[in-house]
């Protein structure tokens, strides 16, 4: 393991621990369900989603232990996450991909079977929301209990550690960047495009942005709103967000091609079994290498023009760039 593979394995240790304390516990009626969910969150994973928010938002403030800001910000980071892991189990079912592994293990399905695994991804998606429709309601009452009135013709300070203005916005994004707008459009596109050979490099594209840039922008746009950016640095760390997430993306249909499986951690040619073109069977492994250099470069171009130090998150895309796994 390089150096800086081990500081990011060591921030996505952190991210779990920040994660974890908001799944529900292994007890009740519906325990099987809340082992299942537990199970496909605590699979490992490079948990790039949390990691991307929190350095987003160390870029405008501080993570405070203990302040409400801070408590906003690790409810977002789960909730992504459990988002994300829905969208996976649900992605490897029979009826979607079909795939047995999923970061080296059996995948949802194969461990608690399928209607198991289908209702423990309806599961994260539901505890998602609660969490942060939860992390309103506390901001909500730490602002009562302090003697703050809300007045929405003002404009909160970004001193102001509860802003319930921020935390809407941040959920409204969330929300938009999962639904059918976001990742579960792109899911649809992507499903329809299957055994297309007319699926041309636009609706690729349109599947890149939506299945796999739209949850990493929200990533970098929450990050950057909690942590209290300006509406055009929100606007900034989205298209950060789309660059990023293509790359990240196109690296994966290379990996798909020319990885190892068991370094790669889920099946080699899925997307030749399931007969989908990508940006790799349309332009070739070279130039989509080319493509993912050039959109990591308008990455870091994006980022080079925010405050704080992006040193971590400029090396983070070059690593996501050149992964094996």
């Amino acid at each position: 393991m390089g150096e800086f593979e081990a500081i990011v394995s060591e921030k996505a240790k952190e991210a779990q621990a920040r994660i974890l304390p908001f799944l529900l516990a292994e007890e009740g009626v519906q325990k099987t369900v809340f082992s299942a969910m537990r199970y496909a969150v605590g699979s490992g994973g490079k948990r790039i989603r949390p990691i991307l928010m929190r350095e987003a938002f160390l870029l405008f403030t501080e993570e405070t232990k203990g302040s409400v800001r801070a408590d906003m910000l690790h409810a977002f980071m789960a909730a992504l996450e459990m988002i994300h892991t829905s969208s996976l189990i649900h992605d490897d079912l029979p009826e979607m991909d079909n795939d047995d592994l999923r970061r080296g293990r059996p995948t949802c399905h194969k461990v608690y079977g399928e209607a198991m695994a289908l209702l423990a991804g309806d599961g994260l998606l539901n505890l998602a929301f609660e969490t942060t429709a939860q992390a309103m309601q506390r901001a909500a009452e730490s602002m009562a209990a302090d003697g703050n009135i809300w007045d929405m013709r003002t404009q909160v300070s970004d001193a102001d550690p509860m802003m319930l203005r921020k935390v809407a916005q941040a959920n409204k994004i969330l929300a938009e960047k999962a639904g059918t707008k976001g990742m579960l459009g792109g899911q649809v596109a992507d499903v329809e495009g299957e055994k297309k050979p007319e699926l041309t490099m636009e609706n690729i594209l349109f599947i890149h942005e939506k299945k796999t840039a739209a949850l990493l922008q929200a990533a970098l746009m929450i990050g950057g709103c909690l942590g209290g950016a300006s509406p055009d640095e929100v606007e900034r760390l989205e298209r950060a967000g789309y660059d990023i997430g293509l790359a990240f993306q196109i690296r994966d249909d290379i990996l798909d091609v020319i990885g190892d499986q068991e370094t790669f951690g889920k099946p080699i040619g899925s997307d030749a079994k399931n007969e989908k073109n990508t940006y790799v069977s349309l332009i070739g492994v070279e130039k989509a290498e080319e493509e993912v250099i050039r959109l990591s470069d308008e990455a870091k171009a994006e980022l080079a023009a925010l405050p704080g130090n992006h040193d971590f998150l400029e090396n983070l895309i070059d690593w996501m760039t050149v992964r094996v796994k």
